[in-house]
């Protein structure tokens, strides 16, 4: 069951779009004089939270510190902090999604998406609130609350399109300030976040093409009798029958009675 090797990288795209959306955020403040503003990027990262506590912690330990760390207030960090199933989203698991092959004598298809929840949390680091609530800002309005995107999960399958929302959860902040005021001040903004994602098995690159359908008539009385055969037997083909699945044909169809005999 296991022996096909397959890597959509679901995952690793899904991190890749959530970044995306939060790479392009700068903060202004006042320059020297009333008409000059300074701006700057906020630097944006995939790392856990409690490293950037902890490098910002050995920051505040002195002027020594703080130049060997060498980082920078503000920025943002997230990470991936659970993945979960959505029994919501499941559709039935012998559904199959068919696209035309290389040539007319296969088709591509792969089975139902398995869905799943990833849950991010985005964490905000400002020395002042207001670093802080300008980038939080920023941020906010998108979602209400979510933001959808549109997403190819499947590189062998660019026809199949994925509608991504992503959700903002929460928003919580903590301001660690308790010390002297030489002491560094840290205040963290979280926002939590979940994206609805799909898992897909393997691309089957060789599934047969259906070119022939058969439907039995049979008389109502005798429906669940074994014997009884069926009183007409319908076959359906296409013309030509090697015809390309995009390409132009007619549909045959062949009627054979009971007294018939049928190939």
């Amino acid at each position: 069951m296991f022996s096909q090797h397959f890597y959509h990288q679901r995952i690793r795209k899904a991190v890749a779009v959530f970044g995306s959306l939060f790479d392009n955020i700068y903060i202004v403040r006042p320059g020297s004089t009333t008409s000059s503003v300074n701006q700057a990027k906020v630097p944006l990262s995939y790392a856990p939270k409690r490293n950037f506590i902890e490098r910002i912690e050995q920051m505040s330990r002195g002027e020594d510190n703080e130049r060997q760390i060498a980082i920078k207030l503000p920025r943002m960090s997230f990470e991936i902090v659970s993945i979960d199933y959505d029994a919501v989203r499941q559709l039935q698991k012998t559904l199959k999604c068919s696209f035309p092959g290389t040539d007319n004598t296969s088709k591509k298809s792969v089975y139902a998406q398995t869905p799943y929840n990833l849950s991010f949390e985005l964490n905000v680091y400002a020395k002042s609130q207001d670093d802080a609530l300008q980038i939080v800002e920023q941020i906010i309005p998108y979602f209400n609350p979510q933001y959808t995107l549109t997403v190819k999960p499947i590189k062998e399958l660019p026809e199949i399109k994925d509608d991504v929302p992503i959700t903002l959860e929460a928003v919580s902040f903590t301001d660690d300030y308790e010390g002297p005021l030489e002491q560094r001040r840290t205040i963290i903004y979280t926002l939590s976040f979940q994206m609805k994602i799909a898992f897909y098995g393997p691309v089957n690159d060789n599934a047969p093409i259906i070119r022939e359908v058969r439907g039995e008539v049979y008389e109502q009385d005798f429906a669940l009798n074994d014997s009884a055969g069926p009183l007409e037997t319908l076959i359906t083909t296409p013309n030509p029958l090697n015809v390309s699945p995009d390409s132009d044909f007619t549909v045959d169809t062949e009627i054979y009675t009971a007294l018939d005999s049928v190939p």
